[in-house]
């Protein structure tokens, strides 16, 4: 075990990330994949949470611009991050970690309803708490939601696991010479309009003074090694 720079963290994993190459849905094998990331650190005693989106299932914009009512739309696709949060549920269950699942929209017979004071405890506990549902509200993305989340759990970092290694001045995929920033004031985010998280996502982080850590979820490994400091990423922070 290496020295870990952060004791509780949450970790925002975007719905595309479960579905593999498949294109929509989920990818039982790359979840289980993703699980086994998160237990191994969760294991070395780190509290972790987790917001996880929608996007494989159903996106509520693009639902909305195609004439679903945006609000309607909005909660469609809360409901595709409970059925990705039960995914991963099971997988990390699978793992030997006791996992909890709590919605911000009731669903008792489903999962827990979204409590903070309950959340903390399950934290406590040793629990890996899944956040799903969004904030429960239309209009805002999971992003928030992970902030907001981050924000209420006192969670000392917020990492978003993404397909690239973190935020370049260019996209890597088309531009070979891009170059990854190891460091990023949130500032600079919001006035360059990096789009790294929602500008709610880094207003929240930065004035609760939590900082956002970009890195590739596909990385095997990476989750650790940035947790002690080691992997690639771009830190955004004062």
């Amino acid at each position: 075990m290496g020295q870990y720079k952060y004791k509780r963290v949450l970790i925002k994993v975007s719905g595309e990330a479960l579905m593999g190459d498949q294109g929509y849905g989920i990818d039982v094998a790359v979840t289980s994949r993703i699980a086994k990331e998160l237990a191994a650190v969760q294991r070395n005693n780190i509290e972790l949470c987790l917001v996880v989106g929608g996007g494989n299932i159903f996106r509520g914009l693009s639902a909305s611009k195609a004439g679903i009512e945006r609000a309607t739309a909005d909660y469609m696709g809360m409901l595709a991050t409970v059925m990705n949060a039960l995914a991963l549920q099971s997988a990390l269950e699978n793992q030997g970690i006791d996992t909890r699942v709590m919605s911000a929209i009731t669903m008792e017979n489903v999962c827990e309803p979204y409590i903070r004071r309950r959340a903390d405890r399950h934290l406590e506990k040793g629990r890996v708490v899944i956040f799903a549902a969004g904030t429960g509200n239309p209009y805002f993305t999971t992003d928030t939601a992970a902030a907001l989340r981050a924000a209420e759990m006192q969670c000392d970092a917020l990492l978003k696991g993404t397909q690239v290694d973190g935020v370049y001045d260019s996209d890597p995929k088309t531009n070979p010479d891009a170059i990854r920033y190891e460091k990023l004031s949130y500032q600079k985010v919001l006035a360059d309009d990096l789009r790294v998280m929602d500008a709610s996502a880094v207003t929240l982080m930065r004035d609760n003074t939590i900082p956002i850590i970009v890195f590739s979820i596909h990385e095997k490994g990476g989750f650790d090694a940035v947790l002690q400091g080691q992997g690639d990423c771009t830190i955004i922070g004062s």
